[in-house]
């Protein structure tokens, strides 16, 4: 039974974003806190499967597929809703540069294993920081209000174009590793 739960935590994730999107909507005051709630416990699905499917030894095609559409898919679900709450061009900036590189690595990743050569672009430890950040960013830009002290906007802010950052430089990784195969020749 033990062999389900990673691929069942990820399947998890993914049921949890039309309750993320619902609860961020409620007319009530204490929808912010709900959202953010919904956003953590998806994030620790997120962080539980791949440690259980490391210290379990357990790998699945499903799961190498589902889970990485799942991270993506909760984090933009969250990045839209933040940038809905938020609508300044400071906040579409790293809005747009983190789900525009989420797009760009998966379709390289794609066209990458159409010809073998897609475990050249694995993921990085730059990437698990990315991901962090990220996931620390969307929790306080969506919960909208101070925390013992902790200005959550600023706080956010920055860890949002910290993030910003760091998903720019995976993505020249990513890129650098799979230029020579970007400049080969493909017979059509």
């Amino acid at each position: 039974m033990h062999r389900h739960v990673p691929n069942l935590l990820t399947v998890t994730r993914i049921a949890l974003l039309p309750i993320l999107v619902l609860v961020n909507y409620l007319p009530v005051s204490w929808a912010p806190v709900a959202a953010t709630g919904v956003f953590l416990l998806a994030a620790l699905t997120d962080w539980l499967d791949g440690y259980l499917a490391r210290r379990w030894h357990l790998t699945s095609a499903f799961g190498a597929f589902l889970d990485p559409v799942a991270d993506k898919l909760i984090v933009a679900t969250a990045l839209i809703l933040v940038l809905q709450h938020h609508p300044t061009v400071w906040m579409a900036l790293p809005v747009i540069v983190i789900v525009g590189r989420e797009i760009t690595i998966s379709a390289l990743r794609e066209w990458m294993a159409g010809f073998g050569a897609g475990t050249q672009v694995a993921v990085s430890q730059i990437g698990k920081i990315k991901t962090t950040a990220q996931m620390a960013a969307i929790t306080c830009l969506l919960y909208q209000h101070d925390f013992a002290g902790l200005p959550t906007y600023i706080t956010g802010t920055i860890l949002l174009y910290l993030a910003m950052l760091l998903t720019f430089w995976s993505m020249l990784i990513y890129l650098r590793a799979a230029w020579p195969e970007l400049r080969k020749q493909r017979s059509s």
